[in-house]
């Protein structure tokens, strides 16, 4: 590899370990949207928390959606420079324009999104690896599905077990258990999100050889990269969390626990499957779910509206700019 080959490498390894970054800054609502919204933790306690848990999920989780990312979405063989350089461009300008914009679209299926758009702007529909996207494209209906019916049971549930317990006794005791819900939900979210910039940088490092025992994520990518979102989560993202916590539906403490853990049951679940699906379709699905559950009208369906809109251009979206920035690049290469 030329020094001008190696030096491109760097400055797409870095590109990447920025897109985690901002993935990290534009998803922190969904790992501390409850907990800032039920003020059981101030915002500055709140990111630090979540992202600590971000950062150690690693030690809990396996790597399947890093290999899903890495190997499932387009074929791995003919990725290329230019093919990692789209798909990330796609992801950041995506990622970039919804957060201005206060949008909690997913970093997850903007990624996939790009990389789409790139490896079919390369090779056609011959690089999609078809089972790999049709588990991811499921997944955007079934994360916020699965996610709003666990938060809606286990709301129903709750509150029939505290029935006849004392409004101030309930909320007491549910604002020590967000502490714990919250966990939950961080270190699913950083176990499942920092993977598929894992699987991006493996793939990348295969495509030029550097890989040797065949296609795995070093350890120093899955070190650098939950570091990377734990800082992006640590700067938060207060737009976002300005939607997510108040927007869609006012939170107790009861509701905001009860959104977290079935969003987080979700999110371990999926991750260890190896589906990368998105934190931020999970956890509005359940913040739904628990608004549904106190009664209909409590949730601002117009603002959900508007989210799901944005949830189903995402992926087309990111993948134009990805397929855009692949033909620019690639006449670099």
């Amino acid at each position: 590899m030329t020094s001008i080959s190696l030096a491109y490498l760097y400055v797409l390894i870095a590109v990447a370990l920025a897109f985690d970054f901002l993935n990290g800054l534009h998803d922190a609502a969904n790992s501390i949207a409850t907990i800032v919204s039920t003020r059981v933790l101030k915002p500055q306690y709140a990111v630090a928390w979540a992202a600590f848990f971000n950062f150690i999920a690693f030690m809990v989780f396996g790597l399947s959606v890093a290999q899903t990312v890495g190997s499932g979405i387009i074929d791995p063989k003919i990725v290329t420079s230019s093919v990692i350089f789209g798909a990330l461009m796609g992801a950041i300008i995506w990622n970039v324009l919804t957060w201005a914009l206060g949008i909690p679209s997913s970093s997850s299926h903007a990624l996939i999104g790009g990389l789409l758009g790139a490896g079919v702007a390369k090779e056609g529909l011959s690089a999609v690896v078809f089972a790999g996207v049709s588990k991811t494209v499921a997944a955007i209906f079934l994360s916020p599905t699965v996610g709003f019916v666990l938060a809606l049971l286990l709301m129903l549930l709750v509150s029939w077990l505290f029935v006849r317990a004392a409004p101030a006794s309930v909320d007491m005791v549910f604002r020590s258990l967000q502490f714990v819900s919250a966990s939950l939900y961080s270190l699913g979210h950083g176990g499942n999100d920092a993977q598929k910039t894992m699987g991006i940088i493996a793939v990348l490092l295969y495509s030029q050889g550097m890989l040797e025992g065949g296609f795995h994520v070093p350890f120093w990518v899955v070190l650098s990269c939950q570091a990377a979102m734990g800082l992006g989560t640590l700067l938060g993202g207060w737009r976002i969390v300005h939607t997510m916590g108040s927007k869609i539906t006012r939170l107790t403490p009861m509701q905001g626990c009860c959104a977290e853990t079935g969003g987080a049951i979700m999110l371990f679940a999926a991750t260890h499957f190896g589906i990368p699906v998105s934190t931020t379709h999970t956890i509005t699905g359940a913040i739904v779910g628990v608004g549904a559950a106190r009664r209909v009208s409590a949730v601002r369906w117009n603002i959900a509206k508007d989210i799901v809109v944005a949830w189903v251009l995402t992926m087309p979206a990111a993948g134009v700019i990805g397929a855009i920035f692949f033909l620019l690049a690639r006449h670099f290469e």
